[in-house]
C-alpha cells in the first residue's frame, strides 16, 4: 500500500498531515477506492466524486467530535476508509462485513445512519440544537447531494434551521450534476473564499447595522447586494432561508474546499456551501458513464465493466419494463413515475419511446404518489415505479391522497423482500403488513416472472390502487409469454396435491416451497394476492388438511400469515398455523440466498421447520 494511506488510520493521522500532501493522500484513496469496490462490487462513481470533499471535512474539522451527517449514505467509503475501516473493506456489504452506507453502531464517525435521502439537514440540526442545549461546542455538517435537494424534507429541514441564527451548522451540497451548474475556476474559487472570509462577513453586517438608520437605503443596498450575488452564484433561495450561501466551488479542488471550510468554520450561524463534484472523477470509464459505474459488481479496474456472453435469465426489473411498454402502446392512458429510479425501475426504454409519458419526480416520494392520484382523478392510469422501502416514505399520500379517494393508480414494487448487499435499510419487508390494512388496497404477490407479467394487467385493469410486489434480481427462469392476459383478480390456485399439510405461499418463494413439498408429500397452494384473500380457497384447502403452513419474504408481523390467520378466524375454521416469514429483526447485508437460508427460508430449511412442527403437533 502507498505510504500516506497506510499512515492514516483515524482522522487525527489525516490532520497530521501537511497541506502539501493531501493530493498525494487523494491520489492514492482515489486508488484504493478503485481497487477495493472492483473487487467486492458496490457504490464507485459517487464515492470516486467524494475523496477530496471528504479529506477536507476530516482535515479542518475535529471528527468525531464535530459531526458529519453524510446523506445519500452510498458516498461514504472515502470516508469509512479514513475513520479505520480501511483493512475491513474487503468484507463490504458482505454477510459479516461492513456496510454499505453509514451505521451508528459500525463506527463513532458514523454520526448517524443514511441510507435513504434527504435526512442530513433534519438530522444535523438536531445534533446542533442538542449540542447548544448540552452546552457543547461542537459543529454539525450536512452533506448532502445526489439530488437529495429535491425531497421536501430537505427544505423543511433548512426552513427550520434558518431561524436559529447563533448555530454552528454547515450544510454541504455536493452537486454533481455539471449541467445545471455555472463553470467553476479560479474566479468562483475568489469569490467563494471571499464571501466566507471574516472580512466580508463583518462588512456586511456593519453595513447592514449602519443603513438600518435609514430603511430605503438599507432596502436599496440589500438588493443591490442580492442583485450583484444572484450574477455570479444562485444565493438568493438559500440565503431567504437564512442561511449564508457560499459557492458554487471546485469540489475536487483541495486550494479551494479547504481555506473555504476554514473560512466557515469561524462563521456564526447556518452556512450553506455548494459545491461542484464529477462522478467518478479521476477513473475515466465511470466519468463517461457514471450511471453504469453506479454501483457495478466485481471487475477488472483496468478492463472495465464486460456484459457476459452468457445468457442470463431476465429479472423482475426487466419484466416489468416490457410490461410498461406493452402496456402503454396498447392503452393511451398509461403514464409512468418514478421517483430518480429510471435504470433501477427499469424504465429506461419506456422514456425512449414514450417520453411525453414518463415522468421523473426526482427523490420526492410523496410528490410521486400525490402527482399520481391527480392524474388518476382526470382519467388516466399512472403507474408508479417505486422500490418497497421506498414507499414507506410516502405513507400518508397513499392513504390520504389515493386509497382514501379510491384512485386507479398501480404501484409497481420493486425489491420487495430481502434485498442482499444493500441490507436493512433498502429491504423490502414490511409492504404487505402496511399496505393491507389500507380500505381499498388491492396487494398482488406474483411467484414468477410470468405471473409477475400477468398481475401487472390484472392491476392495470382495476378501478381502485393495487400494488404487484417483486423482488430484486431474476425468478425461477419461467417463459414469458407476450400477450397481456391477467389472471383472475382476488384469487389463488392449487400447485401440488399432498396430504395432510399445506404449504400456503405468497410469491417467489413458491419454487423452494415446492421442493420442501415433494419430501413431505404437501398440498401447495400459490396464492397471490395478500389482500383480497381468495377465502373461497382457503375454506376448501382447510377443510381438506389437518394443519396450514403460510410462506412468504416479508414480515410475520401483521403479514399475509397473519391475514389468514384473521380470516380464519373470521371462517370459524381452527386449524394449526404454522407461519414462515422475515422475524421481528433488521436484517443485515449479504448474499440474498444466504441470508434465506439463514431465515429457514430455502427448500432444506422449510422442509426442516414444517417437518419438526408436525412431528410437535403429535
Amino acid at each position: 500500500m502507498n505510504s500516506l494511506l497506510a499512515s492514516i488510520n483515524q482522522p487525527s493521522d489525516l490532520r497530521a498531515l501537511s497541506r502539501p500532501q493531501l493530493p498525494i493522500l487523494a491520489n492514492e484513496l482515489r486508488a484504493f477506492l478503485l481497487e477495493s469496490v472492483s473487487r467486492t462490487g458496490g457504490h464507485l462513481s459517487s464515492n470516486l466524486g467524494t475523496v477530496e470533499l471528504t479529506l477536507a471535512l476530516h482535515w479542518v474539522f475535529d471528527t468525531p467530535r464535530d459531526r458529519i451527517v453524510w446523506d445519500v449514505g452510498h458516498q461514504t467509503y472515502p470516508h469509512k476508509i479514513l475513520t479505520g475501516r480501511r483493512d475491513r473493506m474487503g468484507s463490504l456489504r458482505q454477510l459479516g462485513g461492513i456496510s454499505g452506507f453509514p451505521r451508528r453502531d459500525e463506527s463513532e464517525y458514523d454520526s448517524f445512519g443514511t441510507a435513504h435521502s434527504s435526512t442530513s439537514i433534519s438530522a444535523a440540526l438536531g445534533m446542533a440544537i442538542a449540542a447548544r442545549q448540552l452546552g457543547q461546542h461542537r459543529h454539525a455538517i450536512a452533506v448532502i447531494g445526489d439530488g437529495a435537494m429535491t425531497a421536501g424534507m430537505a427544505f423543511e429541514a433548512l426552513n427550520n434551521a434558518g431561524v436559529h441564527d447563533d448555530l454552528p451548522l454547515l450544510v454541504v451540497l455536493n452537486d454533481n450534476d455539471m449541467s445545471i451548474s455555472p463553470p467553476v475556476g479560479a474566479l468562483n474559487r475568489y469569490l467563494a473564499q471571499l464571501m466566507s472570509g471574516q472580512f466580508y462577513s463583518a462588512a456586511k453586517n456593519v453595513g447592514k447595522q449602519v443603513l438600518r438608520n435609514a430603511p430605503p437605503l438599507f432596502e436599496l443596498a440589500k438588493r443591490l447586494e442580492e442583485h450583484a450575488k444572484g450574477m455570479v452564484v444562485p444565493a438568493t433561495l438559500f440565503e431567504k432561508f437564512g442561511f449564508n450561501y457560499v459557492g458554487p466551488i471546485d469540489g475536487h479542488d483541495l486550494d479551494s474546499l479547504i481555506p473555504t471550510l476554514e473560512n466557515l468554520r469561524h462563521l456564526k450561524g447556518p452556512q450553506f456551501l455548494h459545491v461542484v463534484t464529477k462522478k467518478g472523477n479521476g477513473y475515466k470509464l465511470a466519468e463517461v458513464d457514471p450511471v453504469a459505474y453506479h454501483g457495478p459488481g466485481k471487475f477488472d479496474p483496468a478492463v472495465g465493466l464486460v456484459k457476459s456472453s452468457t445468457p442470463v435469465k431476465p429479472t423482475f426489473t426487466q419484466i416489468f419494463g416490457q410490461w410498461l411498454c406493452d402496456m402503454a402502446q396498447q392503452d393511451s392512458r398509461l403514464v409512468a413515475i418514478t421517483p430518480a429510479m429510471r435504470e433501477g425501475s427499469g424504465m429506461v426504454e419506456f422514456e425512449r419511446r414514450f417520453p411525453e409519458r414518463y415522468h421523473d419526480v426526482g427523490i420526492a416520494e410523496q410528490h410521486a404518489v400525490t402527482f399520481a392520484a391527480g392524474l388518476a382523478c382526470e382519467g388516466l392510469k399512472p403507474v408508479v415505479a417505486i422500490y418497497s422501502t421506498f414507499l414507506q416514505r410516502g405513507y400518508d399520500q397513499l392513504i390520504h391522497d389515493v386509497a382514501l379517494q379510491n384512485l386507479p393508480v398501480v404501484f409497481a414494487l420493486d425489491r420487495a423482500g430481502l434485498v442482499g448487499a444493500d441490507g436493512a435499510t433498502h429491504a423490502g419487508a414490511y409492504d404487505v403488513a402496511y399496505l393491507r390494512c389500507i380500505p381499498n388496497m388491492a396487494v398482488a404477490c406474483p411467484a414468477d416472472e410470468a405471473e409477475c407479467r400477468a398481475l401487472l394487467t390484472t392491476a392495470f385493469e382495476q378501478n381502485h390502487p393495487v400494488a404487484v410486489r417483486y423482488p430484486r434480481g431474476s425468478g425461477a427462469g419461467v417463459s414469458v409469454p407476450s400477450s397481456l392476459e391477467g389472471l383472475p383478480y382476488g384469487k389463488g390456485e392449487v400447485r401440488r396435491r399432498g396430504e395432510g399439510v399445506a404449504l400456503l405461499v405468497f410469491g417467489t418463494l413458491l419454487s423452494p416451497a415446492l421442493q420442501a413439498a415433494e419430501a413431505l408429500n404437501a398440498t401447495v397452494v400459490n396464492m397471490r394476492w395478500a389482500k383480497p384473500l381468495d377465502t373461497e380457497l382457503l375454506a376448501q384447502v382447510a377443510a381438506d388438511h389437518a394443519a396450514l403452513v403460510t410462506v412468504e419474504e416479508g414480515c410475520l408481523m401483521g403479514g399475509a400469515g397473519s391475514a389468514v390467520l384473521e380470516a380464519l378466524q373470521d371462517l370459524g375454521l381452527f386449524r394449526p398455523v404454522l407461519r414462515l416469514g422475515l422475524p421481528d429483526v433488521f436484517i443485515d447485508h449479504g448474499d440474498p440466498a444466504q441470508l434465506l437460508a439463514i431465515q429457514g427460508l430455502d427448500a432444506a430449511g422449510m422442509q426442516k421447520s414444517i417437518g419438526e412442527w408436525m412431528l410437535a403437533l403429535k
